[in-house]
């Protein structure tokens, strides 16, 4: 008696070695990615993607290498400062956090919160 073997994916009948899983690569491919996409997503996916859209957000309001920015502004478009790569602290003491080569400071001025936004500079190694 055999078993009719098919593929995981498309659910064709399989032909060829006995432990074969899958039709072609493309079965294979589909199937580990409609899978995925099942799972909840990885912790690591979290953190990476919200380091990848804090670094775009900061590059897009930092041309010039100094700003200031409206912590509103930042925080609209889904900035999160919880998330951040490594700091550096001033000679006032000042506590910079940066996502990877763009650094930002919560300010207060005039009862407003801002973001002072600075590019990473050599002198800061």
């Amino acid at each position: 008696m055999t078993v009719k073997r098919v593929c995981l994916a498309c659910k064709k009948e399989l032909k060829g070695r006995i432990d074969k899983k899958f039709c072609d690569l493309h079965c294979k491919s589909s199937y580990h990615y409609k899978k995925s996409q099942e799972e909840a997503p990885r912790f690591y996916n979290k953190v990476d993607n919200q380091l990848r859209l804090n670094r775009r957000i900061l590059k897009s309001y930092n041309k010039a290498g100094k700003a200031t920015v409206r912590s509103k502004v930042l925080l609209g478009q889904g900035f999160n400062p919880n998330f951040f790569t490594h700091y550096w602290k001033n000679q006032k003491g000042d506590v910079y956090l940066f996502v990877y080569e763009f650094g930002f400071l919560k300010v207060k001025e005039h009862n407003v919160e801002k973001y002072v936004l600075i590019h990473w500079q050599d002198y800061m190694n």
